[in-house]
């Protein structure tokens, strides 16, 4: 009898204060889809940054003939044999070095036709004005300090570039869209706050006399508000619902199905983060509106 009370009154609630309610699912469905896309954009960025930095490499570019003329680090003349065989007998005795690569003119201006194809640019470049380089693989990339000092000042080496300072900006956009979410989450969930605190005084209002007859015969005041917090729960459930729909549909239709096409290079999150954020976003949108409420009913309705 009593479980149908509470029941029966959750469905007036739930009625009487009917576009509330909608404004608290719509508020919390769009504070939780943005809480779990910032989560899988961080899952992301850190998916790239593993992918790419594994791929990275530290590139040693030596002076050629044309260098010798433009470039005050060439000013001694193209690298000799001699420069580079010694320059390669030190990285190999470096623990950090994993692998080292050997990159000729030749297929430098290969790899660079390559990526401009039939362009007016690819006419612009002659083999012998690309320069021979090292392609230094590292087993931690983010020691590139080291191979820098040690070797960008050796007689016959142009510049120590790596590769790493090409992709950082994009990481650097990525993260500043993932606080920028987390922004715009913060205010969201900040008003679904406000309107579930503010539905349940209205409702805690509206029934006035029936809690003050409650209170009569002696009710409990966890029983009196088990309803109002029963009723935002629910709200706050719905609105968890249609975040996950939302996050699933996102992950299916603009990842899997439009960018994923698009973008060959990135190596994009699997379902699995999509699963393992959503009972996150079911369990807030369950508990949040509950707390709010149960705080919210301490100072409208006095039992």
């Amino acid at each position: 009898m009593r479980a149908q009370f509470v029941l029966s009154e959750i469905g007036v609630g739930l009625r009487r204060n009917l576009t509330m309610t909608i404004a608290v699912i719509v508020s919390v469905a769009l504070s939780l889809g943005l809480f779990g896309a910032s989560l899988l954009m961080s899952d992301q960025v850190n998916t790239m940054q593993g992918y790419w930095y594994d791929k990275v490499n530290v590139t040693i570019y030596f002076c050629n003939k044309n260098d010798a003329q433009v470039s005050k680090r060439c000013a001694k003349g193209p690298v000799t044999e001699q420069q580079k065989k010694e320059i390669k007998a030190e990285l190999d005795r470096l623990p950090l070095v994993e692998s080292v690569q050997y990159e000729s003119s030749e297929q430098a201006y290969k790899l660079y036709k390559e990526q401009f194809g039939n362009t007016p640019v690819a006419g612009l470049v002659i083999p012998e004005q690309l320069p021979e380089s090292f392609r230094v693989k590292l087993k931690d990339p983010t020691k590139y300090s080291v191979i820098k000092t040690a070797f960008s000042d050796r007689p016959g080496v142009q510049e120590v570039q790596d590769q790493q300072e090409t992709v950082k900006p994009l990481f650097n956009l990525l993260d500043g869209m993932k606080v920028a979410a987390l922004g715009v989450m913060g205010l969201m969930l900040l008003v679904a706050l406000l309107l579930i605190v503010n539905t349940v005084r209205v409702s805690a209002f509206s029934r006035r006399r029936e809690t003050g007859i409650m209170r009569l015969v002696g009710a409990s005041s966890f029983y009196i508000q088990m309803p109002f917090i029963l009723e935002a729960a629910i709200a706050g459930l719905l609105g968890a619902l249609f975040a996950g729909v939302l996050i699933v549909g996102g992950k299916y239709l603009l990842v899997d199905n439009w960018l994923a096409g698009r973008i060959k290079v990135v190596n994009f999150i699997g379902w699995d983060s999509v699963l393992s954020v959503l009972p996150l976003v079911l369990l807030i949108g369950l508990l949040m509106p509950a707390l709010a409420a149960f705080v919210a009913l301490r100072k409208y309705l006095k039992v």
